[in-house]
């Protein structure tokens, strides 16, 4: 297996089956790993049973929703502690992130960038969002952006492609943010190590099934760790592990 695509699941019962059929039919040398929250709606026996039906599948349980920041600390770790394969790749369960752009990504990863499936580069964008949405989720790439230093159009999507030892060096237990805010944490670790960033265009289509995950809490708890991440020296890039 080259790519393990981590997958956090919350009531996502009518999307992980045709999303997990998606990926694996891709050309790739490609597994799954589903990290689910007890979801209320049975997503975890429907992962469980696609586990069975295929060994490429494999499930991470955890006892209750714990926030996306969590769910990609547990999932890379168990990741990294259990399976060999040299990319890891991260994803929305709901299909706003199109599995048709992975090869492209796994491709970039291959090069050792941290591949982003990208909304705010040419040929990227957004589908079936109101203005207001548009105009947030913009500002807050350009604020966070501007906060970390990181040149980086697309700082709060959760769709890239890793090479191991990026992630092997970004001692996960430490990121601090719960929920999306994890995003831009790491993306400014990897900055730190020195890795670059690809990102590759992709249109980001608002779920197709299901409700948002994303929460006033979460917006405002991503609004402040950036200056948590930028000043309180959490993290230094000296004391990682070698590359």
């Amino acid at each position: 297996m080259e790519v393990l695509v981590v997958i956090p699941t919350y009531n996502e019962s009518n999307n992980i089956r045709p999303l997990s059929e998606a990926l694996l039919g891709l050309e790739l040398d490609l597994g799954v790993l589903i990290v689910d929250d007890n979801s209320p709606d049975g997503t975890g026996r429907i992962a469980d049973a696609l586990a069975k039906q295929d060994p490429r599948v494999h499930v991470l349980h955890r006892p209750g929703k714990q926030g996306l920041g969590t769910a990609y600390r547990e999932g890379f770790g168990y990741a990294l502690a259990n399976f060999d394969a040299p990319l890891l790749a991260q994803m929305d369960a709901d299909f706003s992130h199109p599995p048709e752009a992975m090869p492209a990504m796994v491709e970039m990863a291959r090069r050792g960038s941290v591949a982003i499936g990208s909304r705010y580069v040419r040929g990227g964008g957004v589908k079936n969002w109101g203005l207001g949405r548009r105009i947030l989720s913009k500002g807050a790439n350009i604020y966070v952006s501007t906060v970390l230093g990181l040149p980086v159009g697309d700082l709060t999507t959760a769709y890239k492609c890793w090479p191991r030892r990026v992630l092997e060096r970004l001692d996960l237990p430490t990121v601090g943010a719960q929920g999306f805010a994890a995003l831009p944490e790491m993306a400014y670790r990897t900055h730190l190590l020195g890795y670059r960033h690809e990102e590759h265009p992709i249109i980001f289509e608002d779920r197709r099934v299901g409700q948002s995950k994303l929460t006033g809490s979460i917006a405002v708890e991503a609004f402040l760790n950036v200056w948590r991440v930028r000043f309180n020296k959490t993290f230094d890039p000296s004391q990682a592990p070698p590359a």
